[in-house]
């Protein structure tokens, strides 16, 4: 089943922020400082954008809005669309990919581990030949997982959560385990390694 795009159209005022990708922790620290608003961090060859607002909507425990969390949207500035892209949207559309070509999915697994372990999209796209089998742009989903990943840093930092580890390996708190559920990034990776030997 398809998960359902969160869609919205307007206009939105954005600063243009630069953050370079870096180890874990010192680029979820550098998100932790940003002001409330709309920024544009990344650019889409396409010409659509990757932009994050401050604060975003995640609740804490108690109900309080997490001060430091934000929303990930793909903006189009030809008809004003904000797509609040989400892990599960990335998955299902890497799932697909990989059933149209698994070795043109497995390039694109390959550099989103790189961007994973803190390299920044734009130093390493320029190198790789990614081709697009089905859905979403490459690139796009590279560029927005970039942020996505901070977002999960600073939401559910070690060592009580597993930050961008949680869409990366798959896992979900149950309990007091965390459990694999088979949805990671990793686990289409590695499940197109082995098909692929």
């Amino acid at each position: 089943m398809s998960s359902k795009r969160n869609v919205y159209i307007h206009s939105v005022d954005l600063k243009k922020l630069d953050i370079k990708n870096c180890s874990r922790n010192e680029f979820s620290k550098r998100i932790e400082k940003i002001e409330y608003r709309g920024y544009e961090v990344e650019n889409l060859s396409d010409g659509r954008k990757i932009v994050i607002a401050k604060p975003g909507g995640k609740r804490g425990l108690y109900g309080n809005i997490k001060k430091e969390d934000f929303f990930v949207f793909i903006f189009n500035p030809a008809d004003s669309t904000l797509w609040q892209i989400t892990h599960q949207q990335i998955y299902e559309d890497l799932a697909k990919k990989s059933e149209i070509n698994k070795a043109e999915t497995l390039e694109i697994l390959k550099a989103l581990e790189i961007v994973y372990n803190g390299a920044e999209s734009d130093e390493i796209l320029p190198d790789l030949n990614l081709k697009n089998p089905i859905g979403e742009n490459p690139e796009a989903l590279i560029k927005a997982y970039k942020w996505i990943w901070g977002q999960e840093d600073v939401n559910y930092p070690p060592p009580n959560y597993k930050g961008r580890a949680m869409s990366w390996e798959g896992l979900e708190k149950q309990g007091d385990k965390w459990v694999k559920t088979g949805t990671g990034i990793q686990d289409l990776l590695e499940n197109l390694q082995k098909n692929n030997q």
